[in-house]
């Protein structure tokens, strides 16, 4: 036995490991460490791929513990209804994605019927609860009406929070579908600065029936988009108009060419 693998035998594992770091620095060539600690060559090289190979594994480590326990849940009919609010209003399920999903993960029958009542319920509560809120730090409104199909939304939003204040589905978008809710939204305190709304006649009497003479600001998303309409119909006329011109400037260079 050499004298170099009489001095590696002794080493305990945290010299052999300095001496693979020292390896894979590459401050001093191998030889040198070598003859520094009288061991091989081949010995510190054993030593700094066992090191690499450790820092291989924990960088690139991959997890094959995916059946651990992570944590129970106790699944009652609250949580199952929970659930069921989260699905639709959270990720925008529909009522026959919600059924699939409690049947194929859970094993569990639920009905369309049961999945609106749920809703029904919770819409219900969330009425109460919208209703006692104190509008009267809203010092911009934010007032415009979007569709759900051909249904028309009314709409109110805070400027600075964003908190909705009116999200209503109404039969009709005139001054006195308008003015009913608005005067319902005064009663809870709402009494803006001033407002920002849409240009409809609906939506602008029936603010005027509700707060008087209050300021009400044009939006500028409707007149960017009456802008923005405008600009792709000069758009195509103009290219159609290019379009033309270049089969006018092909038929003419075509009769020069015949004389």
């Amino acid at each position: 036995m050499s004298s170099s693998s009489c001095v590696a035998a002794t080493l305990s594992p945290t010299e052999r490991q300095e001496l693979a770091l020292q390896v894979l620095r590459k401050r001093e060539l191998v030889t040198s460490i070598a003859k520094q600690h009288q061991v091989s060559r081949k010995f510190l090289y054993q030593q700094s791929n066992k090191a690499n190979d450790a820092l291989t594994e924990a960088y690139f480590k991959h997890d094959d513990n995916n059946d651990d326990v992570l944590f129970h849940l106790s699944v009652t009919k609250a949580w199952i209804f929970q659930l069921i609010l989260a699905l639709v209003m959270i990720c925008h399920n529909s009522f026959r994605g919600v059924v699939e999903l409690f049947r194929d993960l859970f094993d569990f029958h639920i009905s369309v019927g049961t999945i609106h009542n749920r809703l029904e319920t919770a819409s219900e509560s969330a009425a109460i609860i919208n209703q006692s809120q104190d509008l009267s730090n809203v010092g911009v409104g934010l007032h415009d009406e979007i569709f759900h199909g051909s249904k028309p939304v009314l709409v109110g939003i805070d400027a600075v929070s964003t908190y909705c204040y009116l999200l209503e589905a109404a039969d009709h978008r005139d001054a006195d579908t308008w003015g009913y809710h608005l005067l319902n939204a005064a009663e809870q305190g709402l009494d803006p600065e001033y407002t920002i709304a849409g240009a409809g006649t609906g939506l602008q009497a029936g603010q005027k029936e509700a707060f008087g003479d209050k300021l009400c600001h044009g939006d500028v998303f409707h007149i960017q988009r009456q802008c923005h309409t405008l600009a792709n119909s000069l758009t195509r006329k103009a290219m159609g108009a290019k379009t033309r011109r270049q089969e006018l400037e092909a038929k003419m260079a075509e009769a020069k060419q015949q004389g």
